[in-house]
């Protein structure tokens, strides 16, 4: 079903890897669409409680396949409109997970490899990891990811870092707010792996709302997301993870 990528899911991960290392993951419509299959997949299944996204190889993703970027010059408004269209559905389908996304990020993660990282969750970073969006030095916009990448970082990071086209490291990176967590690089995959086999073990009923109330909140009034959280602290309180988790919270207190 896949070419450019890899899918298993099992105890609870769904785990989708950018399969191109001899490309450096080098991202194209091809790959982007087998991404769109993933996630929808991760979606539809119940015993899904996260997704980890990987890269193969040294690299996490080193942005777009060259042929690509040459198809990009020579296409049409209307051709660029839906390629670019195509990798905003993806970003918005990554939002729009019920589960948490979680990008591991080792090597490089650059341009577009950057904005799927940026429109995850969560990322976590190797130490020699490094981060940028590059596409000005090409006289390019990291157009759709500063919807995400703005509500990431401050504004003024989110603007230093898209028009110098600096890479910065894992470190840099976490100081901005734009990475969650940087390992070591020689216990990185054990920790990814201790990372989301613990979010993993948390109530998915739980961690859905939570994700689900914190994104639309974008858009809402001070009293608005007030009145949001009532409903979702309703409906949380009805949920079978809740019951359980207080009936096992009374029973260790008495």
């Amino acid at each position: 079903m896949y070419r450019k990528i890899l899918y298993a899911l099992r105890d609870g991960v769904a785990r989708i890897t950018l399969n191109r290392p001899e490309k450096r993951n080098a991202l194209d419509g091809e790959i982007v669409a087998e991404l769109k299959a993933a996630f929808g997949a991760s979606v539809s299944d119940d015993a899904c409680r996260v997704v980890l996204l990987t890269g193969a190889g040294t690299d996490f993703c080193s942005g777009a396949d060259l042929a690509n970027l040459e198809n990009t010059a020579q296409n049409g408004v209307l051709d660029n409109m839906a390629d670019a269209r195509s990798t905003a559905d993806l970003f918005l389908m990554m939002r729009n997970h019920p589960r948490p996304v979680i990008a591991a990020v080792q090597g490089r993660a650059l341009a577009g490899g950057c904005g799927i990282a940026t429109a995850c969750d969560i990322i976590l970073a190797s130490q020699s990891a490094q981060f940028g969006y590059p596409e000005v030095n090409i006289g390019f916009v990291p157009a759709m990811v500063m919807a995400i990448l703005r509500r990431s970082v401050s504004e003024k990071a989110a603007l230093e870092l898209v028009v110098t086209g600096e890479t910065v490291s894992a470190a840099r990176a976490r100081e901005l707010g734009l990475v969650h967590r940087v390992f070591a690089d020689e216990k990185f995959s054990s920790e990814v792996e201790g990372y989301v086999e613990k979010l993993a073990a948390k109530s998915a009923s739980a961690v859905m709302l939570s994700k689900r109330l914190l994104y639309n909140m974008d858009s809402m009034s001070f009293e608005s997301a007030l009145r949001a959280g009532v409903e979702i602290n309703a409906i949380a309180r009805q949920t079978e993870d809740c019951r359980k988790g207080v009936e096992k919270f009374l029973k260790k207190k008495s």
